[in-house]
């Protein structure tokens, strides 16, 4: 699959509400760039709330330089290390930091914070890089 049909299959998928996952790796970097970003609300149990954030999180899903993204819940999973306090994780991939950078400059993006951001008290971020597998 060329990277440029793949970027019109993510669109579709976006478009059509499906997330996109797993991709094949098609582009020739070396490394990817993962963003993860944790959201905590003002009102966490203010269901208005949450669906307007998860409204918002779709829309950043459809920035150009994101290849893979994840609208995540906390899992009802129960062992002491793992954190469930947040509303939302939002984790994207990218090919590169200049696509994140990218990203991190888009009408999108500040569309997104200045929209949305009222609805979180705090947001935690984990970026990383590190080698394709």
């Amino acid at each position: 699959m060329s990277d440029q049909s793949r970027r019109r299959f993510v669109k579709s998928a976006l478009a059509s509400g499906v997330v996109a996952t797993n991709l094949p790796d098609v582009t020739a970097s070396k490394e990817v760039f993962v963003h993860h970003v944790l959201f905590y609300l003002k009102n966490p149990g203010n269901v208005a709330d949450k669906a307007k954030l998860l409204e918002g999180l779709n829309k950043l899903a459809k920035c150009p330089t994101i290849k893979m993204v994840n609208i995540g819940e906390p899992a009802n999973t129960n062992r002491e290390v793992i954190k469930r306090d947040y509303t939302y994780s939002w984790l994207c991939l990218f090919d590169s930091p200049a696509d994140e950078e990218a990203y991190q400059k888009h009408p999108i993006h500040d569309d997104f914070r200045n929209n949305y951001a009222q609805l979180w008290e705090k947001v935690v971020i984990y970026d990383s890089i590190g080698p394709k597998r």
